[in-house]
């Protein structure tokens, strides 16, 4: 009987293989694209899930009623390990705030993700050099390098022995020695490529100095809130502690709060969760598109109803029962779905490389250890009961005395559940189209709006040589000021490249506040097009302004509530300025974080070392200007002169923008698949249709209508319903879009344009496919379908 049954369902699904076609086709598609949402859910989902202690481990943040950010004070980790017996471990980590060069004779490498490290903390995340974790003694540090770096250092090393190596520029003739290779697992949130361990870090810096990421392990079954509540006192009893005379109302306004290690990839309390939002946009659009598939294959095997129905009609009175023909049914359309999903993987193994390209990830389908290959056949029975149940339940149920007198036609229900899928499927497509649209007009403002300053000819040039003071820098900017197209030279601890910069409390007029802070040289705003709003720039003839002088953005006036801030103080504990200007917000963090209140000033002892060289180049001479510094940057910096290395403005702020991008290709490509597979069915759907008007359509022509009529007549059905799909994803994708676009603190209004977009390109789409396979039925000669009645 099942050989029987396999027969019967190869000679149908052959027999109307341009349907078979499109159904495996659309799913085939539609699963390549959830294969590889699903891998990338996966990846992002499981970061530090190989860690024994991924349940345990938490990071220690600090909030109040300005900011949230996870760095905190050195002295807190080992504090809280000495108050509370269910932490385990404590320890911190420091990432560095440059890049340093690496030598062994000529070969050498640049650190671009430095990390320094508390033995604990490296103990809490498993990170395992090659020849074992010492731990140190005193103040001593082991010194340990990724392995491409080792490769590069020391090129078929075979040994583990440890080897010395010049940190720095080789002027300095710094030594160190690398103890052993170490590996940085890429899906772990500790990422770096030179690791320093030490016993305890920071030992003699106190409670000012908030640079240091605390983690910490607890024992399982440890009451978190209890033991935040804790950790919330012992803080600031210690912030009381280290100080004379303490401000309860600034310590009682800080608060901490533990960040669990599952949190911190995608969903961080102190950071930005457009990771996360990426994912779920994704993964909402890849189980749609799949949705959208199976209601293409349920509206065409339903459709096809009529041409299976003598068959059922026979095999009932023959003595065959409901259950073996839903079974038959179901096994042809399991069949389906199985080479649909061979095909899928097909195609995803095909993209896979744009999709890796465009997230920034190494994924890999055929590989023992992804989940996929058990996720997959779940997937592919699930689809089958999604996409078969239904069109089986039907299908075995017409009634034999009816179809063989020649009676049956499907019921009203299944011609309301062909047509009520149908506009499913256009009102997804119709969301999709919108938000495109309306993400490529959010982008469109971003890379057109002013954000307050001028990326374009800006260079910044790698540094790990201290210029705090203006002095110490000028000689350096009057070097490069010779060379030919160089317009202006500065120095600052911080680019606008969505970098976060420091923040400090300060007051005016006894009003405190804290705001952030950003060390500058001269000519700073002048190489950076940024406009003056009031008052003047730092001028070399005041020679106050090296020391004593500052100048406020407009957020920061307004957060003051200043009306005329030119000459007024603001103060900090040790020290205070006088404000001489006033200068236009800058959009350093791009346009989903509102601009930072802040204050620039030339001398600053809280603030953070001047590692960053800006150069504005004249236009045309971008090229010229490179060569002359990469030949001469020796003699110009001898500090830090081995390797002349760069970096344009624009292309660094436009990584502020990575994220939406990828976002937008996203919904251009489900837009795209959805437009795609909604057409294919609605191409089989139209066919079917108008295979069941052929006699009509020939009487039609008899009575004298004309090719326009009838085309009309077969467009109307189909156009009320891709109309009404549109009306009801109008308020669908108007809300969506709104709350997309309340992400940004600087954002479009909803436009207009998007939805009569979207409605135009559907209905268009309709009318052609519609028209496209009416043609043959209009165009035939009735005589060949009325000649047998």
């Amino acid at each position: 009987m099942f050989k029987l049954n396999l027969k019967i369902a190869l000679r149908n699904l052959w027999r109307s293989r341009s349907i078979t076609a499109i159904n495996v086709g659309g799913l085939a598609v539609a699963l390549a694209a959830f294969i590889l949402v699903m891998m990338y859910a996966t990846y992002e989902t499981t970061f530090d899930q190989e860690n024994e202690n991924y349940d345990q481990i938490y990071l220690i943040g600090r909030a109040s009623k300005d900011f949230k950010t996870n760095f905190t004070s050195p002295p807190l980790a080992k504090a809280i390990k000495a108050n509370f017996p269910e932490v385990e471990k404590a320890g911190k980590m420091k990432p560095g705030y440059f890049q340093f060069s690496i030598s062994s004779g000529e070969n050498s490498v640049y650190t671009q993700k430095y990390l320094i490290a508390e033995y604990d903390a490296v103990k809490m995340f498993n990170i395992s050099p090659k020849n074992g974790l010492h731990k140190t003694n005193g103040e001593e540090r082991a010194f340990y390098l990724s392995t491409e770096f080792m490769e590069t250092l020391f090129p078929g090393k075979k040994d583990d022995k440890p080897e010395p190596v010049v940190i720095g520029p080789k002027s300095a003739n710094q030594t160190g020695m690398v103890s052993s290779v170490v590996f940085a697992d890429p899906h772990s949130n500790i990422q770096f490529d030179a690791l320093s361990v030490g016993n305890e870090i920071g030992a003699n810096e106190g409670y000012g100095y908030n640079n240091y990421y605390t983690y910490i392990q607890v024992k399982p079954g440890t009451n978190i809130e209890n033991l935040t509540a804790k950790i919330n006192h012992l803080y600031r009893a210690e912030l009381a502690k280290a100080d004379d005379k303490p401000n309860w109302s600034d310590i009682n306004a800080e608060h901490i709060f533990l960040d669990p290690l599952k949190n911190l990839h995608l969903r961080p309390k102190a950071g930005s969760d457009a990771n996360y939002k990426i994912l779920i946009a994704l993964s909402v659009l890849g189980a749609l598109i799949l949705v959208i598939a199976c209601i293409n294959f349920t509206n065409l095997s339903i459709a096809q109803a009529a041409k299976r129905a003598k068959e059922v009609g026979v095999k009932k009175v023959m003595g065959a029962y409901r259950f073996q023909l839903t079974t038959q049914f179901f096994t042809e359309i399991l069949m389906q779905c199985f080479v649909a999903t061979i095909l899928g993987l097909m195609l995803a193994e095909l993209i896979l490389p744009q999709f890796n390209a465009l997230f920034n990830v190494n994924l890999i389908i055929w590989r023992a250890e992804n989940k996929l290959l058990w996720q997959l056949p779940l997937i592919l029975i699930a689809i089958a009961m999604i996409a078969g149940t239904y069109p089986a339940i039907v299908l075995s149920g017409f009634k034999p005395a009816l179809v063989l007198k020649g009676n049956f036609q499907t019921s009203r229900q299944s011609y309301w559940l062909k047509n009520g899928l149908l506009v499913f499927q256009f009102t997804i497509a119709v969301i999709f189209i919108t938000g495109l649209l309306i993400i490529n007009s959010q982008l469109k403002y971003m890379r057109t709006e002013d954000v307050g300053f001028k990326a374009e000819q800006v260079i910044t040039v790698k540094n790990i040589a201290f210029f705090n003071k203006p002095a110490d820098f000028a000689p350096i900017r009057d070097k490069i000021m010779k060379i030919e197209g160089v317009k202006s030279v500065t120095l600052a601890n911080s680019i606008p490249d969505g970098s976060k910069t420091g923040a400090n409390s300060y007051t005016v007029e006894g009003k405190e506040e804290t705001i952030s802070f950003v060390d500058v040289d001269f000519d700073y705003f002048e190489t950076l097009g940024v406009k003056l709003a009031k008052g003047r720039f730092f001028n070399r003839e005041f020679k106050s302004d090296t020391a004593f002088s500052a100048i406020l953005n407009e957020s920061a006036v307004a957060k003051y509530g200043l009306t005329d801030p030119i000459g007024k103080t603001i103060k900090r504990p040790n020290f205070e300025y006088k404000i001489v200007g006033v200068v236009k917000d800058v959009k350093a963090q791009g346009f989903e974080s509102k601009v930072e209140p802040t204050i620039y000033s030339l001398y600053n002892p809280n603030g953070n070392p001047k590692l960053e060289i800006i150069l504005k180049v004249e236009e045309n001479k971008m090229s010229e200007v490179i060569s002359a510094l990469r030949s001469q940057w020796s003699t110009i910096n001898k500090l830090d002169g081995d390797t002349f290395r760069y970096s344009f403005l624009d292309e660094l702020y436009g990584r502020l923008f990575k994220k939406q991008e990828q976002l937008q290709s996203v919904f251009f490509s489900a837009a795209l698949l959805t437009i795609f597979i909604a057409v294919l069915g609605l191409f089989a759907f139209a066919k079917y249709i108008t295979n069941g008007r052929i006699k009509e359509i020939a009487v039609r022509k008899i009575l004298g209508a004309g090719d326009v009529q009838l085309f009309k007549l077969l467009n109307t059905a189909f156009f009320k319903m891709v109309l009404v799909a549109n009306i009801i994803s109008w308020p669908i994708a108007y809300i969506l879009t709104k709350k997309w676009l309340e992400t940004f603190a600087y954002s479009i209004s909803v436009p207009v344009f998007p939805f009569v977009a979207s409605a135009m390109i559907t209905i268009l789409l309709t009318i052609v496919t519609v028209t496209v396979q009416a043609r043959g039925a209009i165009k035939a000669n009735p005589v060949d379908a009325l000649k047998y009645e």
